[in-house]
């Protein structure tokens, strides 16, 4: 039986993306955990977290041409093969290198995923519910992610459980993907002869003069996300917090906010528009960061901010990808998903690289100072780039209807 169903298809792809983000928020704190306890540098252990979305990086550049011709279920049947394979395959050695190669492995398959799953529903998505079906994904992704951490401490019990358990819910989740009907995204005449390489970054191009100016929020949320998860563990654990309280209170504290607030956000950006709740959402984690670093030994007042902040800056990713696709017409929603993606990538290589060395040149700075400076910077880009974004998407539309 192939479902057709708009409404089964949504809820099929946000469960998928559910297990994915559940095996991201597993993987970054579970691996920082057990290189920092062999004693491994915080500059290589946030290095080694960066191997997932280098494979995100990779692989953005050629999705866009087996999705159009090939179209989305089968993209993401492959992709959710990949990362089930590469988390059944932790246990069987560990080694850094292999690990690293797993994490790359697992970013390919990733892209896959999410590029699939994203692009689908933005497609089907009507314009007076787009923030709110891209909030679901990002609300189950932000579940997912959440209930991550969790596995961490089940290392003192049996090192490989963590690995067998993400991949069992990612085999189930994958499962559901073969009973959705296939569908292939608009591809426009003139698109035809250009679906190679060349094209793609033709189109890149495009998009990033359009709209720019959405992909800082995934760009900001991607950093954020990783250096929490990835860097955040390791100076914790220096500053005399428990791997308890890391796990089960300040990580899940800081993605239960976003996830109370990812649909609340996503329908007040449906009716008043993205980039003034945009600006809200970023101006308020800005500042609930930099408060949290006043009273890092007060832990319940420590886990209080961070769940703020999260309440704020959780939907960003969203939330950008809503405003790009406001601002695209829908011929580059492929490429602009992809580029969504890329940012998000991109902030999340960058993020536990440049903490890693921050705690290791600065330890006794106040690490959520990085996280709410990095936000302000965003912020004002959103302030005061509006002018050039608008000027660019009505060029853009006067040439679509020319």
């Amino acid at each position: 039986m192939q479902i057709t169903s708009h409404t089964a298809r949504l809820w099929i792809l946000v469960v998928i993306v559910a297990i994915s983000g559940f095996s991201q928020g597993m993987l970054l704190p579970l691996l920082a955990v057990i290189f920092e306890q062999q004693g491994v540098s915080s500059s290589v252990n946030g290095l080694h977290a960066t191997a997932l979305y280098i494979g995100i990086l990779l692989a953005s550049p050629f999705m866009e041409k087996p999705l159009r011709a090939f179209g989305y279920k089968p993209l993401i049947v492959t992709g959710g093969a990949v990362v089930i394979s590469s988390l059944a395959l932790f246990p069987v050695w560990e080694s850094f290198w292999f690990w690293f190669a797993l994490r790359l492995l697992i970013g390919i398959g990733d892209n896959m995923l999410h590029f699939g799953t994203q692009t689908w529903i933005t497609s089907f998505s009507p314009v007076e519910k787009r923030g709110r079906n891209i909030s679901l994904y990002g609300l189950f992704f932000g579940l997912g992610f959440a209930l991550g951490p969790f596995m961490v401490p089940l290392v003192e019990w049996n090192a490989n459980a963590p690995f067998w358990i993400s991949a069992a819910l990612s085999l189930f989740a994958w499962l559901g993907i073969w009973f959705l009907a296939n569908e292939r995204p608009q591809v426009e005449q003139e698109e035809v002869a250009t679906l190679g390489i060349r094209g793609t970054f033709h189109r890149f191009g495009s998009v990033t003069r359009i709209a720019w100016i959405a992909f800082l929020p995934p760009f900001g949320y991607g950093f954020l996300e990783a250096s929490i998860n990835g860097n955040f563990p390791v100076y914790a654990l220096r500053q005399g917090f428990s791997v308890e309280y890391v796990s089960y209170v300040l990580l899940p504290a800081f993605v239960i906010g976003g996830i109370i607030t990812q649909i609340p956000l996503g329908v007040l950006s449906d009716r008043l528009g993205r980039l003034p709740i945009l600006r809200i959402a970023l101006s308020g984690g800005t500042l609930f960061f930099i408060l949290s670093s006043f009273v890092e030994e007060i832990p319940w007042l420590f886990g209080a901010c961070f769940f703020v902040a999260g309440m704020f800056i959780g939907s960003s990713f969203s939330l950008g990808i809503s405003y790009m696709t406001d601002l695209v017409p829908p011929s580059l929603l492929p490429a602009g998903n992809i580029l969504c993606g890329a940012f998000f990538s991109f902030g999340s290589m960058t993020g536990p690289f440049i903490g890693g060395i921050l705690i290791e040149l600065f330890p006794e700075l106040p690490f959520t100072l990085l996280l709410g400076g990095m936000l302000g910077l965003i912020f004002l880009c959103l302030q005061f780039g509006q002018t050039q974004v608008r000027t660019s998407s009505a060029s853009a539309g006067s040439q679509a209807k020319g």
